[in-house]
């Protein structure tokens, strides 16, 4: 049996491998062409898509999983329809493949540049939301990638159909179909195997939790793009605006708790503490957070929570919230710098020293002033689309968009010369 899954999904990768060399080919109206003829195929073909899901809802029904994973997995008209208009958008996006950036001239007369140009072969492997399937396909081939998928068993039956239906899209389009690939098998060893493709995969992005995403990095032989959790926060300075301290604060942790780039620290500057934090926490509870606080915190509201040294580690995707009260913004960027993951961090001030400081001392993705760590996203930093967020420093750091999944190299025009 391990012969077979290793067989299987070696020849996935082969035939991936012939399609990413196929689509690199492909021009920008050609892949504009067949994401719309994708768009299309998915409204269409919703029915076949919500009858695939129906199993695949059953099956998690059986097995127990929550309400909120069985709607993560759900799909319906208005999803399929959001898919859809995804692959649209991506559509309309201006195409980084072939761009040329950096030119200039050398004192022997050649010219020297970069171009963008797709990276490959690029593993996808995530779980639970079917609509990933068609997001990190279209983003990969509107890059100029093939893309090789591995989604979760709990979603196979659904993902199945929506890439069956990709794949017949790009076909008729005049694409190679083998430009989207799909692992359909729910053996974990399947991952496991593709981990192992180096000179093959170029490339691996997994989107999920934090169980997942160490397990890939640590078994994969092939660079991995990630981020394994967002421990974020705001510091609000002794020269914030009050006001707006609070709204970007509230709008950090409440907006969306469940984000990696929600706001789980907030970190409070002593010398304002006592006139900010009797608003804020009230506002918080009455959102229904529940708010820890420091020992100097609870000062000021003795009822909170104590925190504990392992809170200020927690990703807590949930409405709950440490409150730190610190001397400064030294203490408070020491803080980010023990307990934070290098995602979103983001101070409110008025002053515009302590502010650059902030921007150039806190090693984050994305470091922001005046400004919630909920903006960290694609979308809102005008990519687009974003196939994940990295907090790596190598190749790609922050919202991945279109341009992050390329990569480049050096071009030359001369006119004879030759090393001396």
């Amino acid at each position: 049996m391990k012969m077979d899954i290793k067989t299987f999904v070696l020849n996935k990768a082969k035939a991936a491998k012939e399609g990413a060399r196929a689509i690199a080919k492909v021009s920008s109206g050609e892949k504009n062409n067949a994401l719309l003829k994708m768009a299309d195929a998915l409204k269409k073909r919703s029915a076949e898509l919500i009858k695939e899901n129906k199993k695949d809802i059953a099956a998690a029904e059986k097995k127990g999983l929550s309400k909120a994973m069985i709607d993560r997995l759900a799909l319906n008209d208005k999803r399929i329809n959001e898919m859809a208009q995804g692959l649209i958008e991506i559509a309309a996006l201006p195409d980084p493949v072939g761009e040329v950036i950096k030119m200039r001239q050398r004192p022997n007369g050649m010219a020297v540049g970069k171009m963008r140009v797709p990276i490959g072969l690029i593993g996808i492997i995530y779980e639970s939301r079917p609509n990933v399937t068609a997001d990190a396909t279209s983003l990969c081939l509107k890059a100029g990638n093939a893309v090789m998928l591995r989604g979760g068993s709990e979603a196979i039956n659904s993902n199945r159909a929506i890439v069956k239906i990709l794949r017949d899209s790009a076909k008729a389009a005049g694409l190679h179909e083998d430009a989207i690939t799909f692992i359909d098998i729910p053996e974990r060893e399947a991952v496991m195997e593709m981990l192992k493709l180096e000179g093959t995969v170029d490339l691996i992005i997994p989107r999920g939790g934090e169980s997942l995403i160490r397990a890939v990095t640590e078994n994969s032989r092939i660079p991995v793009l990630k981020h394994y959790k967002g421990v974020c926060h705001v510091f609000v300075d002794r020269d914030a605006d009050l006001k707006m301290a609070e709204d970007i604060c509230f709008n950090a942790k409440v907006q969306r708790p469940g984000t990696c780039n929600a706001m789980e620290t907030m970190l409070v500057d002593k010398k304002i503490a006592k006139k900010f934090l009797p608003s804020m926490i009230k506002r918080f509870r009455k959102a229904g957070v529940r708010v820890k606080g420091c020992a100097e915190t609870r000062k000021i509201d003795k009822s909170l929570a104590p925190v504990t040294e392992g809170d200020y580690y927690a990703e807590y995707l949930a409405l709950i919230l440490n409150i730190h009260t610190v001397k400064g913004i030294d203490e408070a960027m020491e803080h980010i710098a023990k307990y934070g993951s290098a995602h979103s961090d983001s101070i409110v001030t008025g002053n515009y020293a302590r502010a650059l400081r902030f921007l150039r001392e806190v090693d984050s993705s994305a470091v922001l002033v005046n400004a919630s760590t909920r903006l960290n996203d694609g979308y809102q930093f005008g990519l687009g689309a974003e196939i994940g967020i990295s907090t790596d420093k190598i190749h790609a750091r922050g919202p991945m968009g279109l341009e992050e999944l390329t990569c480049t190299k050096f071009i030359v025009f001369g006119n004879g010369q030759i090393r001396e």
